[in-house]
């Protein structure tokens, strides 16, 4: 483990968590992966350890850790080879809630933030649509202020957590003229009278529920308003470093995890006299894949360390994402390949780790639309900036 980014107190964290998630998670993958349902009570559990409040503040439960300890639970997560049960809990951490803690007033905070620290509220977000994709600021949601109270309209598509979450956070157009600087985000409880979900059928990801969304005239009080009117492009670009370095993250633990698990199995089969971790034609490929992964690593590493400090990183979270993604799909890809017909099989992990990866270069973003992203930031100078935080 790098030193120059992990203390101690770091990997005792670890060790916890691994302890915590072969225990308590691990048993259960199978059903969960089966059923493409959760078991509610691990949330809690999860909650109870203080595993969701890491990065929060202490008024409202949280522990108020470095954002290692972040990169520490989404490596171990990507390695219990549940790429949607990992999706379930980053989710709702990341996603959701980091809406809640960034433009969420202090009624908010306590009404959705604490319950979602202790894993009594589960959360999603909902920006994607059925025909914009990886394009929000062409959403056609729209949230018409009628007095005390919003009027949603609109669908979404692709939420993670989208069928069984509490409460979700959604963004529409508050003022359609504006295009994407009439964009506002809200808190909608799953209760409310309008809101329907459709359980998606996924190739990989399968504990997680991704849900298809719809809402009919959902009456939205106006104190369920995340930061200011009109501001929520802003936010939503403020906070996609955060989700692009996460999928970067993930991406680089689970190639980790596949490399690992081959390697374990190359220097247990044999064919030929000796172990297939001695023909050199392997070797060799070994030693370029975990080359590929310890760079991207590093490389996630350091723009952790740099947004950890507060630096707005979101160039170097875009190529985080576009690079180590590829490069996790490449290594699974080959790690199958190292265990021949046993890859292909269900009892063992790649056939699955190779069907959660590919999502990598899709969700949160696709590579071509990353690309396009860096391309304006490289090509055409374009400047992207935080959003202006309320005084």
């Amino acid at each position: 483990m790098n030193s120059m980014y992990f203390t101690e107190e770091h990997h005792l964290f670890r060790k916890s968590l691994q302890d915590f998630l072969k225990k308590e998670v691990v048993p259960h993958i199978e059903t969960w992966e089966a059923s493409g349902t959760i078991d509610r009570e691990i949330w809690t559990k999860f909650g109870d350890m203080g595993f969701f409040g890491i990065a929060y503040p202490e008024a409202y439960g949280g522990l108020d850790l470095d954002l290692f300890y972040t990169i520490i639970l989404l490596e171990e997560l990507q390695k219990i080879n549940s790429g949607g049960f990992a999706a379930a809990i980053w989710a709702h951490v990341y996603l959701a809630m980091t809406h809640l803690n960034a433009e969420g007033s202090d009624d908010i905070k306590a009404r959705y933030l604490t319950p979602s620290i202790t894993g009594e509220k589960i959360g999603c977000l909902c920006i994607t649509e059925p025909f914009g994709g990886s394009d929000v600021a062409g959403m056609r949601s729209t949230a018409v202020k009628k007095g005390d109270h919003y009027l949603l309209n609109g669908s979404k598509t692709f939420i993670t957590n989208g069928v069984y979450s509490d409460y979700l956070i959604v963004a529409a157009k508050t003022n359609p003229d504006l295009g994407n600087k009439g964009i506002s985000i809200f808190v909608v409880d799953r209760e409310a009278a309008g809101v329907s979900a459709t359980k998606l059928n996924k190739l990989g990801w399968r504990a997680s529920d991704t849900g298809e969304i719809a809402f009919d005239n959902v009456k939205i009080p106006v104190d369920n308003l995340l930061g200011e009117e009109n501001k929520g492009f802003s936010y939503i670009m403020q906070h996609f470093a955060l989700e692009r370095l996460i999928m970067g993250v993930n991406a680089h633990a689970r190639a980790e995890y596949a490399l690992e698990y081959a390697l374990q199995y190359m220097k247990e089969r044999h064919a030929f006299g000796k172990s297939i971790d001695r023909f050199q034609a392997l070797r060799h490929k070994i030693a370029d894949l975990y080359t590929e992964v310890e760079i991207c690593k590093e490389f996630n590493y350091s723009v952790t360390y740099r947004l950890n400090k507060g630096e707005y990183v979101v160039k170097e979270a875009t190529m985080s994402k576009l690079k180590t993604t590829k490069v996790a799909d490449e290594v699974i890809y080959q790690c199958l390949q190292f265990l021949g017909g046993y890859g292909y099989m269900e009892d063992y992990p790649m056939a699955r780790l190779l069907r959660d990866s590919r999502l990598g270069p899709i969700g949160g973003g696709t590579s071509e639309i990353l690309r396009e992203i860096l391309a304006k930031i490289i090509i055409d100078k374009k400047e992207y900036k935080p959003a202006t935080k309320n005084k």
